[in-house]
């Protein structure tokens, strides 16, 4: 499969003073925000100082929009959201560290760091956290400045 269809306002992103579809008021015509991105397999590890997301695609295609992606987002914030049945259980921003994206073979690898003790401490609880989810059956998507790059 190509990739995957995702409603970023189902990942608890919004605006101030925006209104999210899904609660509240019903409202005519609303637009559809859907972003794009490609499916991978995807493995969260602990490293020093921090931890390491490694998304790997099954084709080419998709690996080079994955590195596509990533590349126009350089310097971003960088979050991971994990998903059941459509809705947020989880989402995790990476402010506290120093994530970098490099291009492999088949995807990228993003090192999210922190020469900060506690900072290292936090991220590392997010792949913790992130890790056992996934494991329960949840949707990992990786974000660069609120925009889905990958998801699992």
């Amino acid at each position: 499969m190509m990739g995957t269809m995702v409603n970023p306002t189902n990942m608890g992103m919004s605006m101030p003073g925006m209104v999210n579809p899904n609660v509240g008021t019903p409202m005519q015509h609303m637009p559809v925000n859907m972003a794009m991105m490609p499916r991978c397999t995807m493995k969260l590890e602990k490293c020093t100082g921090g931890m390491k997301i490694t998304c790997v695609c099954e084709d080419k295609m998709s690996a080079t929009t994955l590195q596509n992606l990533c590349n126009s987002m350089v310097g971003s914030l960088c979050s991971c959201c994990c998903l059941m049945n459509g809705m947020t259980v989880c989402c995790c921003n990476l402010t506290m560290g120093m994530c970098k994206c490099e291009v492999t073979a088949d995807g990228v690898c993003i090192t999210c760091t922190s020469g900060d003790k506690d900072c290292c401490t936090m991220i590392q609880s997010c792949c913790d956290s992130l890790t056992a989810m996934m494991k329960a059956g949840c949707t990992c998507c990786v974000m660069l400045n609120g925009m889905p790059v990958c998801c699992c």
